[in-house]
């Protein structure tokens, strides 16, 4: 592969050129935001607070990593405890538990990429509903439970690469309970990438087995690991995997396409790096859905396989709404008056809306992820969590995150959405 394609597809491109765009910031140089430093000791004293409130004064270290484990407990139900006890009683072993959780985590966080403000999903038997990212972890668990993801023979709670290649829109909207009134965002362009996914598992049955199955990934890691596993491989197997299912009018570099990467114009006032060729200079990559994938994969093999990880410090912060809306809510971040001026023209409404490819989403996502590495570094510099030195992953979990959902809900409590909305398509936030 070219080695300027490699590197726009890497961990390290991700969180170097939000630096240069941060830097950029602190200069006054953005076009769509200004920056105000002044404001972030706020925001960090607001994080601190709500991980303090949740996890103080003496259980900093139970806090999880950011993944999707956790949303299958909403309601506080061991939704997945359940499903290991049922795999016990049938005589899995750890390493089939793990490739059978790491099936229901790709198909349940690649369908998870924002499910808008109006849908809702009602779990049989306890009436309970739950919404967004919660919401989607129960539904998918559920299709997963039934069979939807398995194909015809054999197990239900299983996945195969030609049960998705073939899955349709109509399985969706049954196992989702979308109809007009109860609306996904973006529900056809999710399940085309299930369908993608599916092939892409075929495509690569080196790793995926001829089934095409996403938890033969364990074997494919432990091969090359035992107890200790390179997140570095783990990664670069994921982009792989994952490259070719993302809608193809996204970014191409001489033809190839290089996923969540978008061209941003702020770059252009940087001084590019000596060996970066011109086509990459201006390219600012994220992969968000990917590194959620990747920070949710690691779990269960932390959990059942006792596994540790190199190089896991690659990964960033992630660039979405709940992450971005904190920035901007706490007024770390403003839109400029033309930018701002522009989003409310587009949403006819009190929130202003841009395209999930717009300069200004791009540039908003960058800060995004800058500011979270900050925000991280000032909380570790507290010395408000004694001797526990939390991770990032650990910090966007129990607080970035969950504090962005909660301002959101402090500020805007009738639909709790971010304050600058996107038109996205379901398959990036």
């Amino acid at each position: 592969m070219d080695p300027a394609i490699d590197h726009i597809l890497g961990l390290q491109a991700v969180r170097e050129k939000a630096h240069i765009v941060f830097d950029l910031a602190k200069q006054g140089l953005l076009n769509h935001f200004d920056y105000h430093p002044d404001r972030l000791d706020e925001a960090v004293e607001y994080v601190i607070g709500v991980i303090q409130r949740d996890f103080g004064p003496d259980r900093f270290h139970e806090i999880p990593p950011h993944g999707r484990w956790q949303h299958f407990e909403v309601g506080n139900v061991p939704r997945i405890d359940r499903l290991i006890t049922k795999w016990d009683a049938a005589g899995y072993d750890d390493l089939e538990k793990v490739r059978s959780l790491l099936d229901l985590f790709f198909v349940s966080v690649l369908l998870d990429a924002g499910a808008g403000d109006r849908w809702r999903f009602t779990e049989q038997g306890t009436g309970n509903v739950y919404t967004r990212s919660e919401g989607i972890a129960v539904a998918s668990l559920y299709m997963f439970l039934d069979g939807d993801f398995a194909g015809e023979k054999g197990r239900k709670d299983v996945v195969s690469g030609e049960a998705l290649k073939n899955i349709t829109v109509k399985t969706l909207y049954k196992g989702f309970q979308i109809d007009e009134g109860n609306p996904l965002v973006g529900a056809g362009a999710r399940v085309e990438i299930l369908q993608r996914l599916g092939q892409s598992l075929l495509d690569n049955k080196d790793i995926f087995g001829p089934t095409g199955r996403p938890g033969l990934l364990v074997d494919h890691l432990r091969r090359n690991g035992g107890n200790e596993l390179d997140y570095a491989l783990l990664w670069s197997t994921l982009q792989k995997l994952l490259i070719p299912i993302w809608p193809s009018d996204r970014t191409k570099i001489a033809g190839t396409p290089v996923g969540d990467a978008w061209p941003l114009s702020v770059l252009a006032k940087a001084e590019s790096a000596p060996s970066e060729p011109a086509e990459t200079a201006s390219i600012q990559p994220f992969h968000k859905l990917t590194q959620w994938l990747a920070y949710s994969l690691k779990v269960p093999f932390e959990r059942l396989l006792s596994t540790t990880w190199a190089n896991a410090e690659l990964g960033t912060g992630l660039p979405e709404y709940r992450n971005g809306g904190l920035f901007v809510d706490m007024g770390v971040l403003t839109l400029k008056p033309n930018a701002l001026e522009k989003g409310l023209k587009t949403s006819g409404g009190a929130l202003p809306c841009f395209g999930a490819g717009d300069d200004e989403i791009v540039e908003w996502r960058a800060m995004t992820v800058a500011l979270l590495d900050e925000l991280h570094k000032r909380i570790l510099d507290s010395g408000k969590f004694g001797n526990v030195e939390l991770t990032l992953p650990q910090v966007l979990e129990a607080g970035s995150w969950k504090g962005g959902r909660e301002i959101a809900a402090q500020k805007r409590p009738e639909t709790k959405c971010s304050p600058i909305l996107n038109s996205g398509d379901g398959t990036l936030f």
